[in-house]
């Protein structure tokens, strides 16, 4: 039956993914099931997204509830649910001014719009450059792969957006290099992600932080898949101290159903983007507001954050333990539940093999094993998928 469906989606669907061969159908928890019925630990909670894991009653009523009433009324109109999410993400952010999209990618695309506007209304030229980081990613529209810092993802599809210059992520002196009086803002994930796992550090993030004050340039951090308490703390820039001008998210936004936002300043909010600058037709509706709304209160009721430390912090203990036992293994790294281990060779045979016994992980390029769990993961299922992991690497 399985490989019927299979085959069935490849006879309909555009060919843009290379699946895994499983059909998910139903899930509990932090354990996906086949549609045979087979267990497996999810360790890639759909690329961060299921951060309360699934089948989560209260979530699942909120959104009931919301559907029983309306989903979509469009953005001519005002709705509680929107207004009420727009409060409860100001509040864990600290930002100011907030628009709902229905994607990351679609949050970066607003974010640039922002910044080119904010920089337009300043001296009215429109040259302005943006530096974006070397393996970065953003998303796959024209703006966001525009300053998406790897070419493989961007050279069929050239020429993308103009005036973009890609500085090399943690190194300030690459930054500083690429700064003229074109430049309107520095746009980089806090921790990047399809790039291979790489935090910030303290001086460079603090660093790009202080040129953009001393150039009036914008600081856009992009908390898509880091964000959402994915780090251990609920936007991941917290942690350094900084603030940016205008940040994005999405992924656990909505826990499943599609939202993301982009979040800016007062300052910015007031000089940027004005009405008929920017719009959307499902962004923000009444479904996704309810469901915001529901995820930020069972982060506050669940005190999921310290809880991601703390299950994080054990997570880089069993993580390490593995590299110490495998030479092949290059390096580890990541904050909170958010996570990678670098191989000398391509991770697929692993990959592969831990969905085979029940476990699934992805990967973050051909090397990089990339560990991002639901946000409710305990220590006896860390224990659970390191054991299948350590079978798995024999693969290789």
């Amino acid at each position: 039956m399985m490989q019927q469906i299979i085959e069935e989606a490849e006879s309909v669907l555009l060919h843009t993914y290379n699946r895994y061969q499983v059909v998910f159908d139903h899930g509990d928890g932090v354990k996906l099931y086949d549609i045979d019925g087979k267990e497996y630990l999810d360790f890639v909670s759909g690329i961060g997204v299921f951060a309360l894991g699934y089948g989560n009653k209260a979530y699942n009523d909120a959104l009931k509830n919301q559907i029983d009433k309306i989903t979509h009324t469009s953005n001519y109109y005002y709705n509680v649910p929107a207004i009420e999410a727009a409060k409860a993400v100001k509040k864990a952010s600290g930002m100011d001014r907030i628009f709902f999209t229905n994607s990351g990618a679609e949050a970066v695309e607003g974010a640039l719009k922002a910044a080119r506007k904010y920089a337009y209304l300043k001296d009215g030229r429109t040259d302005h450059e943006i530096i974006a980081m070397n393996h970065s990613f953003h998303g796959r529209t024209f703006g966001a792969l525009s300053v998406t810092g790897t070419p493989k993802y961007r050279e069929a599809f050239e020429p993308m957006i103009g005036n973009i210059r890609f500085a090399d992520y943690n190194d300030l002196d690459s930054v500083k290099a690429l700064i003229t009086d074109k430049t309107c803002a520095v746009i980089m994930e806090t921790i990047q992600g399809e790039g291979g796992i790489y935090p910030a550090d303290e001086a460079f993030i603090k660093g790009v932080r202080a040129l953009c004050d001393e150039h009036d340039i914008l600081l856009i951090l992009d908390e898509i898949q880091c964000g959402m308490g994915r780090s251990g703390y609920l936007f991941a820039w917290q942690e350094y101290g900084v603030k940016p001008d205008i940040m994005t998210t999405a992924k656990a936004l909505g826990c499943g159903v599609p939202v993301g936002a982009f979040l800016m300043t007062e300052k910015v909010g007031q000089a940027s983007l004005k009405a008929g600058d920017h719009g959307t037709t499902y962004g923000g509706n009444p479904l996704a507001g309810a469901a915001i709304c529901e995820v930020f209160r069972q982060y506050e009721e669940k005190n999921l954050t310290e809880h991601v430390k703390e299950v994080g912090t054990y997570l880089y203990e069993k993580l390490e333990e593995v590299k110490a036992s495998c030479p092949m293994i290059k390096d580890h790294r990541g904050k909170g539940l958010m996570q990678g281990l670098e191989f000398d060779r391509e991770v697929a045979p692993v990959i592969n093999k831990a969905l085979e016994n029940g476990v699934v992980l992805i990967n973050a390029g051909t090397k990089i094993i990339r560990f991002l769990p639901p946000l409710v993961i305990e220590k006896e299922d860390v224990d659970a998928m390191i054991a299948v992991l350590k079978e798995a690497i024999k693969e290789l």
